[in-house]
């Protein structure tokens, strides 16, 4: 695909912004709205931000094997707008698959790239929660809350890569994507994808916001550059796991300054 047909639209401009946020709004787009209304809620609420919870991957029922089903279901119906990206996106010319940069042509350098990526964000990340912690300008983190049961790091890994695939996709891949086409200014593009990726993760407090922010531009930059998704989702889903995984698996103590 070359430049021009990555930026030149195969509909109105009209009908591309209407397509963009009604993709936003069924996922990404309307969590930022509820993580908007949460950081709300817990700033007006009694006792400091620092002292609330923020806690993801959370228990559904009380019964292992019903729990099980409403995890597994959550991750696929969450899987719904990327599939819907990618059935959009077929409309432009090119492969959607080679537009995002999700082929499979080079396998051993998104690893690569992607673990690469995962240490230059995860190091800092882990410093910016400590000092945001000691600031009080986050919430108190709970990566995993599923109970002790053998399916439950199983689930978690998968949790971490719909992640990594629904945000990598619909936030860098499509936004950027639909952007260019819409004409948009590279730092306009950059701003809205980094901005959108600090907002729905705002139910965790400031410190999140800035973290994600920043880790929005380097991988929005990155794909600009690389035209390839695959690496960010490396990369997300590596995070995702030692986050996840390890705190499900790890003494609790390990995790107080969270």
């Amino acid at each position: 695909m070359t430049v021009d047909e990555l930026t030149r639209p195969a509909v109105s401009r009209r009908t591309l912004r209407t397509e963009t946020l009604l993709v936003l709004g069924l996922s990404l787009g309307q969590s930022a709205v509820y993580a908007l209304v949460s950081i709300i809620a817990k700033l007006t609420a009694d006792g400091p931000l620092s002292k609330q919870t923020a806690s993801l991957n959370t228990s559904q029922s009380a019964r292992p094997w019903l729990d099980l089903t409403y995890q597994l279901l959550g991750i696929v119906f969450a899987l719904l707008p990327v599939l819907l990206a990618v059935h959009l996106l077929a409309r432009s010319p090119g492969d959607p698959a080679r537009t995002l940069g999700v082929d499979l042509r080079r396998p051993g350098s998104d690893l690569a790239r992607g673990a690469g990526l995962a240490a230059l964000i995860g190091l800092p990340g882990l410093a910016l929660f400590w000092v945001a912690a000691h600031l009080g300008i986050n919430a108190t983190l709970v990566p995993a809350g599923l109970p002790h049961l053998w399916w439950a790091v199983p689930v978690l890994i998968i949790a971490a890569v719909q992640n990594a695939v629904l945000e990598e996709v619909i936030v860098v891949g499509y936004l950027v994507t639909r952007l260019r086409q819409l004409s948009w200014r590279l730092g306009a593009v950059v701003a809205t994808s980094a901005l959108l990726r600090g907002s729905y993760h705002l139910y965790q407090g400031f410190g999140a916001f800035v973290g994600n922010a920043v880790m929005g531009v380097v991988f929005s930059l990155f794909y600009l550059r690389t035209r390839r998704v695959a690496p960010l989702i490396v990369a997300h889903t590596l995070l995702d796991v030692v986050a996840f995984v390890g705190y499900a698996l790890l003494p609790r103590e390990w995790f107080s300054w969270l």
